[in-house]
């Protein structure tokens, strides 16, 4: 990608914890975007540097009414991506993925634009192969509590290569695996945003299960740059691992959570949530073979940037 083109970008969920940071990391290449949320879950705060820019314009607008424009590229992100935040309202969560995916999927085929599915490592369920690969179809239970998100994430790929099959629709599919950062909403029920907002309020910290179920985590720069390379590699279309695969136990998590924060929170362990997964890593081979990429920033280090922002964060709530 080449600084100062002037590419016109649709971002859809551009409020959100990703959707604004890949809004200000398009703007700064030179790209003129707009930014799509219904503010269900995405935050204005988030936008407050993108909506400075001449080159950024934002509508309150819900995918699952149509939009028009004429764009080159489409990152479709809108979806609540958080367990709390997608049970709420599971209907509208499945509207989300499966009128919202559609709708943007025809703007894209009218535009001949480029089109980028977020989607997740949902998709593969609670996984019987470890790593997970791009070939691994998955274990999803789908009529359980997780499955608005799960399946509908699921349906999102089969219309991109049905669009893509039938209309020619160029199209590109991310599977991303947890990611975290500064903007992710402390009220979201996410592992990361849980432990570090618990840690600073001086709250037992709360562990599903026993601790010993895995992740792999990813910060967002990382995973933002992933996203780009994808997009500009025309004619690859995926679906690709996009994550960080080192594996870590949510006790590790909870243990370095601590150590970074000095907190002296007790661990607290909860019942296991329906249809939690118990392993999650991802295999990343096709992303560094076809992409060049791979994740540089450490746990640790992704961490006290994360900590520090909440830190922040909370003493502008006292």
């Amino acid at each position: 990608m080449q600084e100062g083109t002037s590419k016109r970008v649709l971002v859809t969920g551009a409020a959100g914890f990703l959707g604004s940071h890949l809004c200000d990391k398009l703007l700064a290449l030179g790209y003129s975007v707009t930014g799509l949320d219904n503010l269900f879950t995405g935050r204005m705060v988030n936008l407050q540097e993108a909506m400075t820019k001449p080159n950024f314009r934002f509508f309150k607008h819900d995918v699952v009414e149509p939009f028009d424009g004429q764009f080159d590229q489409i990152y479709h992100l809108a979806c609540p991506a958080s367990p709390p935040f997608y049970q709420a309202d599971p209907i509208s969560t499945s509207k989300t993925a499966f009128i919202g995916t559609l709708n943007m999927l025809e703007l894209a085929r009218d535009c001949q634009a480029r089109f980028f599915l977020a989607s997740t490592s949902e998709i593969y369920g609670d996984p019987l192969v470890h790593p997970q690969v791009e070939s691994y179809r998955g274990n999803v239970n789908p009529i359980g509590p997780r499955a608005c998100y799960d399946e509908g994430k699921r349906i999102g790929e089969s219309l991109a290569f049905d669009f893509q099959r039938f209309h020619g629709t160029d199209i590109c599919v991310a599977r991303v695996f947890n990611t975290y950062g500064p903007r992710m909403n402390p009220a979201d029920g996410r592992v990361v945003s849980n432990f570090v907002v618990q840690a600073l309020k001086g709250e037992d910290i709360t562990i599903y299960g026993g601790g010993e179920q895995t992740r792999s985590f990813c910060y967002y720069e990382d995973l933002l740059n992933g996203f780009i390379l994808l997009m500009d590699h025309e004619g690859f279309s995926g679906p690709v691992n996009l994550g960080n695969p080192n594996e870590f136990t949510i006790r590790e998590l909870a243990d370095q959570v601590l150590e970074i924060t000095g907190a002296t929170s007790k661990l607290v362990m909860r019942e296991m949530p329906v249809d939690d997964p118990k392993r999650r890593k991802p295999n990343i081979d096709l992303a560094k073979e076809s992409l060049g990429w791979s994740p540089q920033v450490p746990l640790r280090d992704g961490l006290e940037n994360t900590i520090e922002h909440f830190r922040k964060v909370l003493e502008l709530d006292q």
